[in-house]
């Protein structure tokens, strides 16, 4: 059933800008007072959402290739992988849910530079003297090239029993690391991604998949989402305000990464994401002077949503 999913909406991507299309008129319907649409294949269900614009309206294939334009070059760990198709049929699952299509135009922009913000950051082989710069060579990488162990944790052998064998060392587009980690996305995503991890570098799409499930589930509990705290549809209470947690890009990080990046000051794990985030904003034609004040946009003196146990030291690196 995945699999057709995927053949499907890969299909109907393929077809959309081929045939140059810009936008798809929403049919409309009206219940219990709250207008729904439905666009097709990239908004699909009958969302308050799908009557905004939707990614492929304002994010196309050039704008992909600008902000990771250096993602195929011989020299890279992943060439020929990543490519815009694959995004964009992954966010047309999460686009009935809001994920690019939250307020308008300038708001939907931001989210799609954020979530790929973490996707650079996270996947790129930059450096200071790299050709094009730093921040050209995001999506460089879809796996860990030299995992140092198998990130087999027991405490979960009866929840998340690790397969013989396989290693869930980190691969993605928001890297997946541990058996647990495998378990819960692959459940999520009904692909059986513990006894085969794998399919996550063997997938673009899947990999795209599982990185915005990630961005629009909570991590835990009674925590908001990465979209949630972005998107300004989470509301902070009394305990955050004074944990200096405000909606924004900052709190994303906090969300996905807890104690590992967040409230450690000025560290440069955060400010690499940061940086690539206000890159992606300038690429896009957003500009980085939309990213908000200094503690919207960083997580320096905030305490952190997650305290990460020892073991899981290395999920986010």
């Amino acid at each position: 059933m995945e699999a057709k999913w995927l053949l499907f909406f890969t299909m109907a991507a393929l077809m959309a800008v081929a045939n140059g299309q810009e936008s798809v008129k929403p049919l409309v319907k009206i219940v219990k007072g709250k207008k729904l649409c439905d666009k097709g294949w990239e908004c699909k269900g009958w969302s308050q959402f799908c009557c905004n614009q939707t990614i492929s309206d304002y994010f196309q294939t050039y704008q992909f290739e600008n902000l990771f334009a250096k993602r195929n070059t011989p020299v890279a760990h992943a060439v020929g992988f990543w490519d815009y198709h694959s995004f964009i049929t992954a966010a047309a699952q999460y686009q009935p849910h809001g994920f690019g299509t939250t307020g308008g135009k300038l708001q939907s922009m931001k989210e799609v530079a954020a979530f790929l913000g973490h996707v650079g950051s996270k996947t790129s082989c930059g450096y200071g003297v790299a050709t094009g710069g730093p921040l050209a060579w995001g999506l460089c990488y879809n796996k860990e090239m030299s995992p140092s162990k198998l990130y087999c944790d027991d405490y979960y052998k009866y929840t998340y029993p690790c397969t013989p064998g396989v290693s869930y060392h980190g691969r993605g587009a928001l890297p997946i690391y541990w058996n647990y980690n495998y378990g819960e996305t692959g459940d999520a995503l009904k692909v059986d991604l513990l006894n085969h991890p794998e399919y996550i570098e063997n997938n673009a799409t899947l990999a795209f998949q599982a990185a915005l499930w990630r961005w629009m589930t909570p991590v835990k509990k009674h925590q908001p989402s990465a979209h949630d705290v972005f998107v300004g549809s989470w509301k902070p209470t009394k305990n955050d305000t004074l944990a200096k947690r405000v909606p924004g890009f900052g709190a994303t990080m906090n969300v996905l990464y807890g104690d590992q990046v967040c409230g450690r000051g000025d560290v440069d794990t955060m400010n690499n994401i940061i940086s690539h985030y206000l890159y992606y904003l300038d690429l896009m034609g957003v500009g980085r002077e939309e990213a908000g004040p200094h503690e919207v946009l960083t997580c320096e003196e905030q305490k952190p949503f997650t305290v990460s146990p020892s073991s899981a030291s290395s999920s986010s690196s």
